[in-house]
């Protein structure tokens, strides 16, 4: 009987719906909750198993199953509970994968079944009112300590704000929406809430490092910044869909890490820089925690000339790293080195899919404001 039940468990796995993760996504889960009746990957039962009130699991090959169970299972599964928690999402909100790391994936599980957040939507004010302010922890830009700083996001302005003291009448910075990006970064900052905004000060990129304490907390803040950039967007291009906007309203980089570089003339030595890939901008820091680059190079599309070849000019001295990268671009060669052959190809998997896909024309002007950079 009870290898007939998880036979019965088992078969329910090949049902639409089934095959994935019901949280992340993650494919062949092989756990399940089975007060919720949802089907969930390693990684989320752990999450679930936070939440006992809510979620009870099991292991759908190792654990016995007796037959209510595997009845629940059978009326519910992960289409269902799709349609009961996941009813009222809000376009902007930022749903996890199982790449993402650990504390949206939690806040993501916890919103949908034990807050009840995209069923009851009055539970999302703190995110989709349009106006937040709190207190958030921010990193130093000289000393590296982490501050308690004011920040306000005010959607009429377009803008994130933050103030140096509470009774500061100006604000320290003002970050336009326009050109902000928030992604969590919680290895490089160095806490499992760390989140790293960017955005456009006089045309270079500068970085800033936030956290709070309370998870919740900080991903609301995440998916009030997404909430920001989705209605400026909605209101820069009135015709375009929701599916066109939302993969525009925050970008984790494509790929980051040490390389070595050397200048434009290729004569001077070769030095560790610390090199993250933000869509078309490659930006290089002494320090991965660095508030702004030390320069960012333009990466264009083949069409205009750009091209990534494996090793270096015959002729190149003075790298400490074996394996070298050329970046040809219409005006000069960029050259790199990396540590190990895993290194460059990802490096060089990560440049070619940028060279790869054809430029946008906002692209055009953003590539002529870097050749005219001193």
């Amino acid at each position: 009987m009870a290898k007939e039940r998880r036979r019965a468990v088992l078969e329910l796995l090949q049902r639409p719906g089934n095959t994935r993760c019901a949280d992340c996504g993650a494919p062949d889960p092989d756990w399940a909750s089975y007060t919720l009746g949802v089907f969930i990957c390693l990684s989320c039962s752990g999450i679930h198993r936070n939440i006992p009130q809510i979620s009870k699991v099991k292991s759908v090959r190792l654990d016995a199953w007796d037959e209510a169970q595997v009845e629940f299972m059978a009326s519910h599964g992960n289409e269902a509970a799709r349609v009961t928690f996941e009813s009222k999402v809000p376009s902007f909100y930022y749903r996890p994968t199982f790449s993402d790391c650990q504390l949206l994936r939690e806040q993501w599980i916890r919103a949908k079944y034990e807050r009840q957040e995209f069923i009851i939507p009055e539970k999302q004010e703190p995110y989709s009112a349009g106006y937040r302010e709190g207190f958030l922890w921010k990193r130093g830009r000289d000393n590296g300590q982490f501050l308690s700083r004011k920040f306000v996001l005010t959607e009429r302005e377009g803008a994130l704000k933050y103030f140096n003291r509470n009774d500061a009448k100006e604000p320290k910075a003002v970050m336009k929406i326009e050109h902000l990006n928030a992604t969590f970064q919680p290895a490089k900052i160095g806490h499992p809430h760390g989140l790293q905004v960017t955005y456009l000060k006089d045309n270079s990129t500068r970085n800033i490092f936030i956290y709070h304490e309370d998870g919740k907390e900080i991903v609301d803040w995440f998916n009030a910044l997404r909430a920001a950039r989705f209605h400026y967007l909605q209101v820069a291009f009135p015709g375009a869909s929701d599916a066109d906007l939302v993969p525009k309203l925050s970008r984790n980089y494509l790929k980051e890490g040490y390389m070595e570089k050397t200048g434009p003339k290729q004569t001077e030595g070769f030095r560790k820089r610390w090199f993250t890939m933000d869509d078309r901008r490659l930006m290089y820091f002494k320090d991965p925690l660095d508030a702004f680059a030390r320069g960012e190079v333009f990466i264009g599309s083949k069409e205009s000339g750009y091209t990534v070849l494996e090793g270096l000019p015959p002729s190149t001295q003075g790298h400490h790293w074996p394996h070298g990268i050329t970046i040809v671009t219409p005006d000069r060669k960029f050259l790199f080195t990396c540590e190990t052959e895993l290194d460059r190809r990802e490096w060089v998997e990560a440049f070619q899919k940028v060279v790869d896909r054809p430029m946008l024309p906002q692209e055009y002007a953003v590539e002529a404001h870097f050749k005219h950079k001193p």
